[in-house]
């Protein structure tokens, strides 16, 4: 998650791009750097580390002029030295970039061999590359990018300025947020309002697949289809840039978006995508040197503690054990000093968590946690901690923070497999290629929402749901029930698929809807014959699958939910998508409080 700002002006607009610069360090704080036109001739300059090391170079350096761009980095390809820093450039244009390029090391592939020379190892620069040769093949700046978006694959956001076109700002969405401001004879892109409030009020939001031309006198702006479209212009008060629900009606729906995102973010911090592998440094944690792992977590974050689970002992061949958080210390479990005692949670701050760490640490044991607040008591009482970086979530029901954990606790699986012998390098760079392709697959999944939507409006009439999965969507079965009724108040609960004749089959009839979570996997025609079950006792089903899965069904349903294809490894993380917007609209048809659902907090810190 990276910061982006560009301003077409008719002053210098160093100083107002490293101003906005400031409120989104948090963004990202590994590098920074600015790009400008002055009388037609690109300079940038760029320093490794916080911004005030750039603040600092301005000064010795100055750049003047009246259009630039300029970017906060948090590093996903290549390390965090200027060398990488952004902008890039090259003789026509310097670009600026959020987000993951997926098929970098083909694009750069080809480009080399038409003679191009790359000088860092970002994938960012086989952007700045490609659109360069667009324009050697003979097209003007605007169509270039026109025909280099659609060879772009991933999650991204881009502002890209030329040389010796002043006045010329373009800029493109896939994934990542990208927001227009308008002023009086100037304009501005950000990655997000709180970039902008210094500059202006009046913003406009980017829909997914929009590129747009940005001039002083205004923006045009293309869909993905290249038609010109026009996206709701509004007035932010001042105040709302702390916290904005952009143009989203509630902090969920807006945080359910930001998945894309965030998730690349945090993939960014564990994995080094240039060489398909997992970063060792980021804790002082030998798996290798560890017999068992106990885990233990409330809520939302205990699920994903159970899809982690899953992932440690088939990947890293790693046993775990796994406890609701109020019931752990309780059960006086015998526990062994080659155990490593994990514990997950949001906040850093429940109570029942931080309880059952201080009894781990009692019994002598190494403290891990994964957490979203690294200032939290968790955090501080931990021995290794590993953030989220999920960003504020607003929405008590927890929607990019359940996402976010699953991804570092993917990434600590590939980690510990690796460190404790059970996959060799080629296995490690196939399953960090799969992570890798989860911010895209999102984007992808959050277009199915109308579909979605729909499927709601019937929902929302019922007062039970049963969830099914096997598997890693077991859990995420759990999850899905917990997130109906936390936000719409339905009673639903979530089972394992083969658990149904044991018990909860006897409440199946036509007026209790159940979900299925079906991912056309290993497991998947055993999940078949469950859903068999339920279809031979009048219940209405809706499926969520893939398009293999739909066709194999053998079954009606009520609805079904086509996914885009994936590794069986990330289904749990894209998954959650769905069942998550499934909960959100059901909530928002019924009319109740989904960011303050009742009786309920943020943040347990109470027993």
């Amino acid at each position: 998650m990276c910061g982006i700002i560009g301003i077409v002006a008719g002053r210098d607009v160093a100083p107002l791009l490293v101003d906005s610069l400031k409120r989104l360090e948090y963004r990202g704080y590994d590098s920074a750097g600015i790009a400008t036109l002055d009388g037609g001739a690109l300079a940038r300059r760029r320093a490794e580390g916080k911004l005030v090391n750039l603040e600092n170079h301005l000064k010795d350096q100055p750049l003047p002029g009246v259009v630039g761009i300029g970017h906060t980095r948090w590093a996903t390809h290549g390390k965090p030295v200027e060398r990488n820093a952004h902008p890039h450039m090259t003789k026509r244009l310097a670009v600026v970039h959020n987000g993951i390029i997926e098929n970098f090391a083909e694009l750069r592939t080809s480009l080399q061999a038409d003679g191009y020379v790359f000088e860092t190892e970002t994938d960012t620069e086989a952007v700045a590359h490609l659109v360069t040769r667009e324009m050697d093949r003979g097209l003007p700046p605007i169509d270039a990018v026109k025909a280099a978006l659609p060879q772009l694959q991933g999650a991204f956001a881009l502002a890209i300025i030329f040389e010796g076109v002043e006045g010329l700002l373009i800029g493109a969405r896939q994934g990542p947020p990208l927001a227009i401001g308008y002023g009086d004879g100037e304009m501005y892109l950000g990655s997000d309002a709180i970039a902008l409030a210094p500059l202006t009020d009046m913003i406009c939001y980017l829909e997914d697949g929009d590129w747009v031309v940005v001039r002083k006198s205004g923006a045009t702006i293309y869909d993905a289809q290249n038609n010109e479209v026009k996206r709701a212009v509004q007035k932010v008060q001042s105040q709302e840039f702390l916290v904005s629900k952009g143009n989203h009606r509630h902090f969920m729906e807006k945080e359910i978006h930001e998945q894309p995102e965030v998730i690349g973010h945090t993939l960014a911090h564990y994995l080094d995508l240039s060489t398909g592998t997992v970063r060792q440094d980021v804790a002082e944690l030998d798996f290798s040197k560890i017999d068992r792992l106990s885990m233990s977590a409330c809520g939302t974050a205990y699920y994903a503690a159970a899809i982690g689970k899953y992932w440690f002992e088939q990947i890293a061949r790693l046993p775990v054990d796994i406890d609701i958080a109020s019931e752990f210390r309780y059960r006086e479990m015998p526990l062994s000093k080659d155990t490593l005692a994990m514990f997950v949670s949001q906040s850093g701050e429940t109570a029942d968590t931080l309880a059952s760490l201080r009894y781990c640490k009692s019994q002598g044991l190494k403290i891990a946690s994964i957490v979203n607040v690294t200032t939290s008591t968790i955090a501080r009482e931990s021995d290794a901690v590993f953030p989220i970086l999920a960003g504020p979530e607003i929405g008590v029901a927890s929607t990019k923070a359940f996402t976010s954990q699953l991804t570092v606790m993917a990434s600590l699986a590939v980690m510990a497999a690796k460190q404790r012998g059970v996959i060799d390098d080629a296995q490690e760079r196939a399953l960090v290629k799969q992570l890798s392709e989860v911010p895209r697959i999102a984007n992808q999944v959050l277009k199915l929402e109308g579909e979605i939507e729909k499927i709601c409006r019937e929902l929302a009439q019922v007062k039970h749901v049963l969830y099914l999965g096997r598997g890693t969507s077991f859990p995420l079965a759990m999850e899905g029930a917990l997130k109906l009724k936390e936000i719409s108040y339905i009673h639903a609960e979530g089972y394992a698929a083969g658990e149904l004749k044991h018990g909860p089959i006897a409440l199946i009839d036509d007026s209790i809807p159940v979900i299925v979570i079906a991912p056309s996997d290993r497991l998947y025609e055993k999940t078949v014959s469950n859903m068999q079950e339920v279809a031979a006792r009048g219940g209405r089903i809706i499926l969520i699958s893939d398009e293999e899965g739909a066709k194999n069904a053998s079954v009606d349903t009520m609805a079904t939910i086509v996914m885009p294809e994936m590794a069986e490894f990330i289904t749990p993380l894209l998954y959650a998508l769905p069942v998550q917007m499934l909960a959100y609209y059901t909530a928002v048809f019924m009319g109740t409080d989904v960011d303050q659902p009742r009786n309920l907090a943020k943040s347990v810190t109470v027993e």
